[in-house]
């Protein structure tokens, strides 16, 4: 049986890596795209050396915000992972020049002035539907990092490349409920995407991820964090949910980072699978695939 092909957006971030490696062990053929190529391995891992799975892996750079750039690298592929997406807003370049400060970045986020549309309803593709060279990004946002370009465009376009290369199955890593702590629009601009993604392409396999926050103890401060929103995990628990709606995410159980990744592979290898995949049936396929290497 011919090797699976995986491509994974944002293969070397903290989660990406980590599916890139699951699906190493299954024997498939992983591609990551990233804007820097190969991760800064102690940035994702306990060492700074990149380990053995790894060299299995072929790290391309592309831009996520430019089709252009990553669209010949999804011929032939199986299955597409997008596991890009901001927390905050920031003018990036302003900040690292110092003419805007990450303060005016927050208020933005929270911002409630009119958002750009979908890439879809904005055909940023051009009038012929071909010309790839189109930036997701509006005029207005030419220098920010936005939740709507990077958590739900970036997401649209790469699904519409992968359906027009009849990839079977295509992963979006959203998020669970939002965490009191973000804005609206983190969420919201997520769900977009689930939505147009759902819609758009339906022949292709859609799944939705909806992740809690995630931990590993590569990531010392993650853990502590972990902890905290495991109180609010048990307080919801123990409260039958009476506050779940205004704790959000943070009323949800974290999980480590590396039960969604083998859980991610697993949902891409079972054809039943689709829709929203929420955090119990993130636990679910994560046993699942636990128990094959068991066999």
């Amino acid at each position: 049986m011919e090797a699976k092909r995986l491509i994974v957006c944002g293969g070397n971030g903290f989660l990406g890596s980590r599916i890139c490696k699951y699906a190493v062990a299954r024997g498939w053929d992983v591609t990551s795209i990233s804007r820097s190529g190969e991760p800064k391995w102690n940035t994702v891992t306990s060492s700074a050396s990149p380990p053995q799975w790894a060299r299995k892996v072929t790290w391309e750079r592309a831009d996520i915000l430019r089709p252009a750039t990553y669209a010949p690298l999804l011929k032939g592929a199986d299955f597409v992972v997008h596991t890009m997406g901001i927390l905050l807003e920031a003018d990036y370049k302003g900040v690292l020049q110092g003419r805007e400060s990450p303060i005016a970045g927050l208020r933005k986020a929270f911002s409630a002035a009119p958002q750009p549309g979908n890439p879809l309803e904005r055909n940023v593709d051009g009038k012929s539907g071909d010309d790839a060279d189109a930036d997701i990004r509006p005029p207005e946002t030419k220098e920010q990092l936005t939740y709507e370009n990077m958590n739900r465009d970036s997401a649209i376009m790469l699904a519409k490349r992968a359906a027009a290369e009849n990839v079977s199955a295509f992963v979006y890593v959203s998020a669970a409920g939002g965490a009191p702590v973000l804005p609206a629009r983190y969420l919201s601009t997520k769900r977009e995407a689930e939505s147009a993604i759902a819609s758009e392409f339906p022949r292709m396999r859609g799944i939705f991820f909806r992740p809690p926050f995630l931990y590993d103890s590569s990531r010392p401060i993650t853990v502590g964090m972990a902890a905290m929103t495991g109180v609010g995990a048990l307080f919801n628990g123990a409260t039958r949910g009476v506050l779940g709606g205004f704790m959000g995410a943070a009323g949800t159980k974290p999980l480590k980072v590396d039960v969604v990744a083998e859980a991610v592979v697993e949902a891409l290898g079972d054809p039943a699978v689709k829709g929203p995949v929420e955090v119990p049936e993130i636990e679910e396929l994560a046993n699942k695939s636990w128990r094959k290497t068991m066999l």
